[in-house]
């Protein structure tokens, strides 16, 4: 059975102006993201990624084409953003008020948030006592306690060391697919992108647009540094060097 889009981008233009000079950032870029979908987007600085992503948020209209989505969205980026004088319940907890559950729910929302991204354990725990990874992984919990069905991640896991960021690709994959979210998910890293994505997305730069859209066939679980992964992720780099658009990680 096919999966319902969710997001919906047509002929999408964003150009911004600064005195008698207008920059185009991105031009008629058609988009369209499955319910259930893990959507990656690589690219060199400039091209756009960012700015795709606060498209889709509603942060930024465009300048002209439509953006149709079907559900409600939470954004990850590279800083996990928590506040620092907050334990990780309490972090969790404020982000279940802003989505407006009542509090009577808070206590066994929050543990089972808790015990989803496998921090039990660490719910009194503030920020500075956490690793790199921990911070992130409550990071998505908050995603989840707003309700999200749709999480735009921002370079998320750029910041982190590479042991690191492989355990949280297996913890992103996982909690992906339990909670049935759709993740648009902005990379620099090719690899990466293979490894998590079921569609990678190459955006071409001066103004931003997509270049190819390439639907990754390989078998879950992936290994970054395996072969299969790697050969794709040399042809996928191959297309942006031919465009211009690489940017080497």
């Amino acid at each position: 059975m096919n999966q319902p889009t969710v997001v919906d981008l047509r002929h999408v233009s964003k150009s911004y102006s600064s005195g008698s000079k207008t920059t185009e950032v991105l031009q008629n870029l058609s988009l369209a993201i499955l319910r259930g979908e893990f959507v990656t987007v690589v690219g060199a600085s400039g091209c756009g990624k960012s700015t795709l992503l606060q498209l889709i948020a509603g942060l930024e209209q465009p300048s002209s084409g439509t953006i149709d989505t079907k559900a409600k969205i939470a954004f990850m980026f590279q800083d996990a953003n928590l506040l620092p004088w907050l334990t990780v319940r309490q972090n969790i907890s404020l982000a279940l008020r802003l989505a407006g559950v009542a509090k009577t729910d808070w206590a066994v929302r929050v543990q089972e948030l808790i015990d989803k991204v496998r921090l039990t354990g660490w719910e009194e725990a503030r920020p500075h006592e956490l690793s790199g990874g921990m911070r992130h992984r409550v990071a998505l919990a908050r995603c989840l306690a707003q309700g999200a069905e749709i999480v735009l991640m921002d370079e998320p896991l750029g910041a982190l060391d590479a042991m690191t960021r492989d355990h949280l690709h297996e913890e992103i994959e996982r909690i992906s697919r339990e909670a049935q979210l759709t993740v648009v998910f902005v990379t620099h890293n090719m690899r990466e992108a293979v490894r998590l994505g079921d569609r990678v997305i190459l955006m071409a730069s001066a103004p931003g647009r997509i270049l190819h859209e390439e639907k990754v066939a390989l078998v879950r679980p992936r290994v970054m540094d395996s072969p299969e992964v790697a050969s794709l992720a040399a042809k996928l780099t191959g297309l942006l060097k031919a465009a211009g658009s690489y940017e080497k990680n």
